[in-house]
């Protein structure tokens, strides 16, 4: 491994060692994850879902969230930008971007990945089915089933995907750094969200956020394998299938 690595340019190594953290992260993230579902499974995280969902509520009615009449408008709409809805509306956008400057590889693989994504989000709550928390009022409609967090797994894969995809279209590190980061805020402010209107347990949250970010990992590996070098857009490139 060390002659591997010496025989790399100093940008092919930061390269390298970047895969193999990422790598690692998302074995951690996935073995975070099981080890998780194993322990609410078990009742071991009741104590602290409940602690956590009733210390956001005033004691006197649990109906009434803490803090100002307008946190909770502000909470619902921040919930709004992890729905089905949003995420598909914001997805097929950043496609058709994607296809309008040509790089139709990059469109392909988002499209698949994110897909994937929410496919595997399903199965996970079917196979749990874990039923939603009662220990509080809803402060919004809730149909389906609660672990883990839909919206914090899919506002993950979503925005964290298409974080990474076009902060590889981006050459100055400013604007590559940008994308990442504002999609990292987006995924921690819905999934506060879903545990402050009631409607999730703060492990539901935390299983989506893990299994959206370890699915997220991998796909920017495959990204890394399957599309190359950073995708200039060009004609030529997307054209003859390599770079």
């Amino acid at each position: 491994m060390a002659t591997f690595f010496r025989n790399l340019s100093p940008l092919q190594a930061v390269r390298e060692y970047r895969a193999w953290i990422i790598a690692l992260t998302a074995s951690l993230l996935v073995f975070g994850f099981v080890r998780l579902t194993g322990e609410m499974l078990e009742g071991e995280t009741r104590h602290f879902d409940e602690a956590i969902l009733l210390s956001l509520r005033t004691a006197a009615d649990h109906a009434i969230p803490i803090g100002p009449f307008w946190v909770t408008k502000v909470m619902t709409d921040l919930t709004a930008l992890g729905g089905t809805t949003v995420l598909s509306l914001i997805t097929v956008l950043v496609v058709v971007y994607l296809l309008l400057r040509r790089s139709f590889r990059t469109a392909g693989f988002v499209t698949v990945s994110i897909l994937g994504g929410w496919l595997l989000s399903s199965a996970l709550k079917l196979g749990v089915a874990r039923p939603r928390p009662d220990l509080v009022p809803h402060l919004v409609e809730v149909y389906d089933l609660s672990f883990p967090s839909g919206h914090a797994m899919l506002s993950a894969i979503t925005y964290l995907t298409l974080g990474a995809m076009l902060s590889r279209l981006e050459t100055r590190p400013a604007l590559r750094l940008f994308f990442p980061i504002v999609a990292v805020l987006l995924t921690f402010s819905i999934g506060f969200s879903r545990i402050y209107l009631g409607v999730h347990y703060p492990t539901d949250v935390i299983g989506g956020w893990t299994a959206g970010l370890a699915w997220a990992s991998l796909s920017w590996l495959a990204a890394r394998r399957l599309l190359g070098r950073r995708d200039r857009g060009t004609a030529a490139a997307e054209g003859d299938g390599g770079q």
